[in-house]
């Protein structure tokens, strides 16, 4: 596994419309352990989604820096589930050749690979679908799809932009305990973008708050809930202090 670690990172955005420049992110620096699982809250638009980029090495900041395991990152070292999974997965492709396709990329043994693939579709629940052709699943069972996929390559860094954004209140709390599930196994170092108070809470150790745009970290709070969490911990009296408590720090309404 490996850990992360910025170091005043911010980063500017030429405005196409003016000779003007655009504040994102500001002077940004927090550290995420190996094998904690923590979440980036904050409003639409405040930069969150370029900051997971900047770690990824997808765009490079305009100053500061970004470790993986006390080395410069590479992304073969980080694996991305992004918001929108059609940008990621081939419809064409069944549920079991989509999870395989990072692995064809490593030199192994059609067995291990076989291995692999059959490992985490039993723990996602996905093995009875694995001949279904992603194009043929629900919005949910795509996301988990994406999920299953990016754990199967095995970074030491996952790195995930709202995967559940486009998804209904049930849906979206059901891929989160899914999520979780296969997290407990693996036990990935994983960073989480979320505007959704309760799923940023449920899901994490540590929630940072960011300000809108040019974001800063503004706290971060530690999340003081038993693992592994059932949903009905979402309407307990010790989540709805730990939630009026975030949402007075970032003071905004969610």
């Amino acid at each position: 596994m490996a850990s992360i670690k910025l170091k005043n990172i911010s980063k500017e955005f030429w405005k196409k419309s003016s000779d003007k420049k655009l504040n994102v992110l500001d002077n940004v620096s927090f550290e995420v352990k190996d094998g904690e699982f923590v979440t980036l809250f904050g409003p639409n638009g405040c930069g969150k989604t370029t900051l997971l980029y900047i770690i990824a090495g997808i765009e490079d900041p305009s100053s500061g820096e970004v470790f993986i395991g006390g080395r410069n990152p590479g992304l073969s070292s980080v694996g991305f589930v992004f918001q929108n999974y059609n940008e990621s997965m081939l419809p064409w492709r069944t549920v079991e050749g989509n999870i395989r396709l990072g692995l064809e990329m490593l030199d192994l043994p059609e067995s291990e690979r076989k291995r692999i693939t059959d490992d985490i579709l039993k723990k996602a629940g996905l093995f009875e679908r694995k001949d279904e052709y992603f194009y043929e699943l629900s919005g949910g069972m795509k996301q988990l799809v994406a999920i299953c996929r990016a754990f199967a390559f095995d970074p030491g860094i996952l790195l995930m932009d709202e995967p559940f954004s486009s998804l209904d209140y049930s849906t979206s709390r059901k891929m989160g305990l899914e999520l979780l599930e296969i997290w407990k196994e693996k036990k990935k170092t994983t960073l989480f973008v979320s505007h959704d108070i309760d799923e940023a809470i449920f899901l994490a150790d540590r929630v940072m708050v960011l300000t809108k745009m040019p974001a800063k970290i503004k706290d971060v709070i530690e999340i003081d809930l038993p693992r592994p969490r059932k949903i009905d911990v979402i309407s307990s009296k010790k989540f709805f202090m730990i939630r009026n408590k975030i949402l007075g720090i970032s003071n905004y309404e969610q």
